[in-house]
């Protein structure tokens, strides 16, 4: 039988006008696996998630999730398609009008057309799943510190048991010791799951705690991948530049 892997990119390409950001994007990653996407500012790291969740169309290449083509998907698919997909945005991305529990129940009630009540329960358990009591299902966002507010996003991007959990900067804005508990918080709920994980971070702490493999994007290709133990032997410039943090390199040639 042909082994699929989870995702597999083949030659995406998107530009802005005349701006490149992603030249030819090859990738495959597989089911359970934990890919971390690391690149500066602008290499494409956010057009590329946005092109796999389908909320950016790209110019040419394919994208497959589970063996389907989601370029060919149909309204009533990609709806379904989502429902596989957690993501955990940037800054939380919380809905301050709704409860912790109303947020958490969110893609159950809208994109699986659940019960509410069906729904406050899975969210229960899955706030529990992040080390939060009960007792904040009915308080709102804005009442919770940072690191609270990011357990709560992460209880809802796990509500659905997706297939495949996206992780944008999740550690961003939080002090080392909420970093280090958000980030066993990721690994415990990808590995119950059993869920692939695709992190884009700058946090290269939370890079080894989290990563499986490694990818480096610069300037829309992504110019190397591997193992956190093949990226520290590396003398790749790109790679090598990027995790010492120094001022000359390829990144600084421009």
């Amino acid at each position: 039988m042909k082994h699929h892997p989870l995702i597999r990119i083949e030659n995406l390409k998107k530009r802005f006008g005349s701006k490149v950001v992603l030249d030819g994007i090859n990738l495959e990653i597989s089911a359970g696996e934990s890919f971390v996407i690391i690149g500066s500012s602008g290499s494409g790291k956010s057009v590329l998630i946005k092109s796999i969740l389908g909320l950016l169309p790209f110019d040419s290449g394919k994208i497959y999730l589970k063996g389907k083509d989601i370029s060919l998907l149909s309204s009533r698919d990609r709806q379904e398609f989502l429902t596989h997909i957690g993501m955990l945005f940037q800054g939380g991305a919380l809905f301050d009008s709704m409860s912790v529990a109303e947020n958490v129940a969110f893609g159950l009630v809208q994109g699986s057309g659940m019960k509410k009540a069906q729904a406050r329960e899975i969210a229960i358990e899955k706030l529990k799943a992040v080390d939060l009591s009960p007792g904040v299902a009915d308080i709102y966002p804005a009442e919770l510190s940072g690191g609270m507010q990011k357990r709560v996003a992460l209880a809802r991007a796990i509500a659905t048991d997706p297939d495949v959990i996206f992780f944008d900067e999740p550690t961003t804005g939080l002090d080392p010791i909420v970093s280090g508990t958000i980030n066993d918080l990721i690994l415990r709920c990808v590995r119950k799951l059993g869920a692939s994980a695709v992190t884009i971070t700058h946090d290269m702490n939370s890079l080894r705690k989290i990563a499986d493999r490694v990818g480096l994007l610069f300037e829309g290709r992504l110019v190397w991948t591997g193992t956190v133990a093949e990226m520290d032997a590396t003398d790749n410039p790109y790679v090598y530049q990027f995790i010492h943090g120094l001022p000359d390199g390829p990144f600084t040639d421009n």
